[in-house]
C-alpha cells in the first residue's frame, strides 16, 4: 500500500507530465487558426456570466466593446445571477451600445445563468467568460477564427493571472504545470475542458448542464464532446487577464469547491473513461482521476508508513515524510518574494491543493456544496 499509494501521486504529478509531452510530440498534431476576414467571422455573443459585480462590470463591458471584431457580428449579453448590487443598473447603461442585460431574479447559480443566457443568445458562436475577466483586442477574433474548421468544437484560450495589488503577471508554477498540459493534450485531442474566463463554442453544440453543476467550465465541454465529438483545443494566443484572489483562504475555498465539483462531475462523464475514447480517456484517467484521487493515497501512504516501521529505510521515509508536511506549513506563512521562499512555497501548494481535493470531497458527500455562488474576494 505504501509504495503503490507513493507511486500512482509520483505518476499523477511527474510520470504522467514527461508521458503526455512525448505522447503530443509523437503522435500529436500541431493545429493553426485560420485566417479569416471579417466577411468571413461569424456572428459572436459573448457571454457574461455576473453575481454581485458591480466593482467589475463597468470595466469589462468597456474591455468587450473595445474588442478587434466587426461590431454587427458582436453582441454582448450579461446574464445577471440575482444580482442584488449595481451590476444590473450599471450594465443597463450601456444598453445604446449594444449591451443586453438578462436579470434574472433569483440567485440560482452560475449553471442556470448559462443555461438562461445561451437561450437569449442571437448568435451562431457564443464565447464565455466572467465579469473580472478582461480580453487582449483581438482574442474574440482569434477564437472566432478556428470554427472555420468544423470539427473544432470547442477552444479554450489562455487566462494569464494578475497581482491585485501590482498588476504584474503572477502566474505560479502550477498554472504554467497546468498550461503546459493543456498544450499537450491539446495536441493529441485530449484537452479536459476549459477556463471558464475565456472559451467558446457554438450554440448548436451546446448542452444544458444541471443546475447544481460546480466546476462547469470542466463539465460544459466535455458533454458537448460526448454530443458531438469534436475536438476540445486550446490556442495560447487568445489572451484574457484576471486577478488571482488576494489571500490564501480564498484560493483554499476556490479549490475545495472545485473539487467538489470534480467528484461530482465524474459521475456525468464517466462515458469518457471508456478505452473506445482514445487519448480522451487517458488523460481523463491520469490528469483528472488519478489527481482527484491523490490526497487519499497520501493519507494512504502515511498511515502504511506507520505500520512499516521495522527498519531504518522505513523510518526514514516517515521522517521525510513529516518533514515535508512540516516545510509546507511554514511555507503557508513565510513572507517574501525570493527564490528560497518560492522553493518553500511548493510543498505549501502540493500540500494545500490535496487538502483542498479532500475538503472538496467530503463537502460533495454531504451535499454540501450547490450551484448557488459563493463568490470569491478579489
Amino acid at each position: 500500500m505504501l509504495w503503490t499509494s507513493l507511486a500512482l501521486v509520483a505518476y499523477g504529478y511527474v510520470g504522467y507530465p514527461l508521458l503526455i509531452w512525448g505522447c503530443a510530440r509523437l503522435f500529436g498534431r500541431r493545429r493553426r487558426c485560420p485566417a479569416a476576414a471579417d466577411g468571413e467571422l461569424p456572428s459572436v455573443t459573448l457571454l457574461i456570466a455576473a453575481h454581485n459585480e458591480e466593482r467589475w462590470i463597468g470595466q469589462r463591458l468597456e474591455n468587450a466593446l473595445a474588442q478587434d471584431y466587426p461590431a454587427d457580428r458582436l453582441e454582448v449579453l450579461v446574464a445577471s445571477d440575482g444580482s442584488r448590487d449595481r451590476t444590473v443598473a450599471i450594465a443597463a447603461t450601456f444598453a445604446g451600445r449594444g449591451v443586453r442585460v438578462l436579470d434574472l431574479d433569483e440567485n440560482r447559480g452560475k449553471a442556470t445563468a448559462l443555461n438562461a443566457g445561451i437561450q437569449e443568445a442571437r448568435s451562431s458562436l457564443v464565447v464565455f467568460s466572467d465579469a473580472n475577466t478582461f480580453f487582449e483586442p483581438g482574442a474574440i477574433r482569434r477564437l472566432a477564427g478556428w470554427f472555420a474548421d468544423p470539427q473544432i468544437g470547442t477552444v479554450c484560450g489562455r487566462l494569464v493571472l494578475t497581482d491585485p495589488r501590482k498588476g504584474r503577471n503572477v502566474d505560479s508554477l502550477y498554472w504554467k504545470y497546468e498550461t503546459f498540459l493543456k498544450k499537450c493534450e491539446s495536441r493529441l485531442g485530449a484537452l479536459l475542458g476549459a477556463n471558464g474566463a475565456i472559451y467558446a463554442l457554438r450554440k448548436a453544440d451546446y448542452v444544458p448542464i444541471p443546475p447544481d453543476t460546480l466546476v462547469d467550465d470542466f463539465v460544459i465541454p466535455l458533454v458537448s464532446k460526448m454530443k458531438t465529438r469534436k475536438a476540445v483545443i486550446y490556442d495560447d494566443q487568445a489572451v484574457a487577464w484576471e486577478e488571482c484572489p488576494p489571500e490564501i483562504g480564498d484560493e483554499f475555498r476556490r479549490r475545495s469547491r472545485i473539487g467538489a465539483g470534480g467528484f461530482q462531475a465524474l459521475l456525468r462523464l464517466a462515458p469518457l473513461l471508456s478505452p473506445k475514447r482514445g487519448w480522451v480517456a487517458f488523460s481523463f484517467l491520469s490528469h483528472k482521476i488519478v489527481r482527484w484521487l491523490s490526497p487519499f493515497l497520501l493519507v494512504l501512504a502515511f498511515a502504511a508508513n506507520l505500520v512499516c516501521l521495522n527498519s531504518r529505510f522505513h523510518a526514514g521515509l516517515l521522517a521525510a515524510q513529516v518533514a515535508f508536511y512540516f516545510v509546507s506549513v511554514v511555507g503557508v506563512f513565510l513572507p517574501g518574494r525570493g527564490r528560497v521562499s518560492r522553493l518553500v512555497r511548493l510543498p505549501a501548494m502540493f500540500t494545500s491543493m490535496n487538502l483542498a481535493l479532500l475538503v472538496g470531497f467530503w463537502n460533495w458527500l454531504a451535499s454540501d456544496q450547490g450551484g448557488v455562488w459563493r463568490r470569491t474576494v478579489r
